[in-house]
């Protein structure tokens, strides 16, 4: 049976549009995440899952430890349902009673560590909780790549903090504040781990992408290492955290790094698929309604316009994925209330068929639906909300 007639034979009970996560290509990319891994923990990325029950199922195997959140309130909610009793914020916050509901909260300052990068947050980490409690505070790291004697620059615009004297200079000051402990470390090399070295039909970009990749990967681990071993002569470190999706094997060999971060490979959304180091199965997907045919060749899909964060660029755009053959018209995209869809493929489509996208970018889709029906076989074995559709909007 076909992945098109199983997924419509799974839920043809249900009236589009509604989203559905392949709890076998699910767990299989899971298990590859594990493989790259080569032994060290990973800490699963909240954002790119955003679903309390997903989140259960991956913590509940083996060689995944941790969450990775990407807001406080989101911290603290998945600490009070006892989601993990590690939970990581990977970006720093400013949110101050949040802060203050953290620091009166016993279990949920053991359990939630917040992220730092200037003196400016610990100022503000401070002011907030009044010293109630200790907050853990976590040391993030420029992991950008620069050339040209810093006029060039690749990676994610995120940390102050580049060298080791800088790390130690700041574990110190962290050191001499009551109010908060430093207890791991995190350098993300988005470069590395969100940009695919492969994209299709562009060979001499994608050496390019390889090239800078492979010098990246050398100068960072080198950086890396020498930050890590300035931080710890100033304090004991629970953790030192890196890479994503896109390097978890290139992270996972570095001595310094114990623990890699994840979240994109267990969706497999359509921005992971141009990697040469490796592939995983579509689990995520959504189903769009036929509504009309305007013409030979063309089909209309009602809505579609679930476009992803970035650079507003073509690859921010969901892919029509079943049946294979269908692309977008130039002209309008994915739509707000249709979308026209082109190709051969639309003769063979009615009016009530489904047509199933994937988004460019995994948790994102979760925005767009209360509820993941969980397909396992040819049925949906259970229906289970999404952040959205518990009522919790973090960002």
């Amino acid at each position: 049976m076909t992945l098109r007639k199983r997924y419509d034979l799974a839920t043809s009970h249900l009236e589009p549009p509604f989203a559905i996560v392949d709890l076998a290509a699910f767990r299989s990319n899971a298990a590859n995440l594990t493989r790259r891994a080569h032994g060290k923990p990973i800490r699963v990325a909240s954002k790119s899952v955003r679903c309390r029950a997903l989140l259960d199922e991956v913590l509940g195997m083996d060689g995944f430890a941790g969450v990775m959140a990407f807001t406080l309130p989101e911290a603290l909610w998945l600490a009070e349902e006892r989601v993990s009793d590690d939970i990581l914020v990977a970006y720093p916050t400013a949110d101050r009673q949040a802060l203050a509901r953290l620091a009166g909260d016993e279990h949920a300052a053991a359990t939630v560590t917040v992220m730092v990068d200037c003196v400016e947050h610990l100022d503000l980490i401070e002011k907030a909780t009044g010293g109630a409690r200790p907050v853990r505070v976590c040391l993030d790291i420029d992991a950008a790549w620069r050339a040209a004697g810093g006029r060039i620059r690749v990676g994610a615009l995120r940390s102050p903090v580049r060298t080791p004297e800088q790390a130690a200079g700041l574990a110190r000051e962290i050191g001499r504040r009551p109010g908060v402990r430093l207890v791991g470390l995190m350098a993300y090399e988005s470069q590395i781990a969100g940009v695919g070295d492969d994209p299709p039909g562009k060979p001499v970009f994608s050496r390019a992408v390889r090239l800078i990749q492979a010098r990246s990967r050398v100068e960072l681990a080198r950086r890396r290492g020498l930050i890590v071993q300035a931080v710890r002569e100033v304090a004991d470190l629970e953790f030192v955290n890196g890479g994503g999706t896109g390097s978890v094997e290139k992270t996972a060999a570095e001595k310094a790094v114990t623990e890699v971060a994840a979240g994109s490979g267990l969706y497999q959304s359509v921005l992971f698929d141009h990697y040469t180091n490796f592939s995983g199965d579509p689990a995520a997907l959504f189903a769009l309604p036929v509504v009309r045919r305007p013409a030979p060749g063309v089909v209309t899909v009602l809505g579609g316009g679930y476009l992803a964060s970035g650079v507003a660029d073509r690859s921010r755009l969901p892919q029509p994925y079943l049946p294979s053959g269908l692309r977008f018209d130039a002209r309008e995209g994915a739509g707000e209330v249709q979308t026209p869809l082109l190709g051969a493929a639309a003769d063979g489509l009615r009016i009530g068929d489904r047509v199933w996208f994937r988004h460019a970018k995994a948790g994102e889709l979760c925005e767009r639906f209360d509820g993941l029906h969980l397909i396992d076989g040819e049925r949906v074995t259970a229906t289970v909300p999404t952040y959205r559709g518990e009522g919790r909007t973090f960002l």
